[in-house]
């Protein structure tokens, strides 16, 4: 799970395995496996580094 956040300043909690992709548009925009897009303030950069850092801590156990 990372933690993004909405344009609107509500920070939310999003299973990182579920993300087909992360574009800029000029928003950041995930959009999930399911269909379901997410705008987010972070860049495509954050956000990318944020699933690595989930998968680094999910290989750990």
């Amino acid at each position: 799970m990372i933690e993004l956040t909405r344009l609107n300043g509500e920070v939310f909690v999003l299973n990182a395995e579920l993300i087909e992709t992360i574009a800029a548009s000029p928003d950041t925009v995930v959009t999930l496996v399911n269909g379901h897009r997410y705008v987010v303030k972070e860049s495509v950069d954050a956000v990318t580094e944020k699933v690595i850092q989930y998968k680094r801590r999910t290989k750990a156990f």
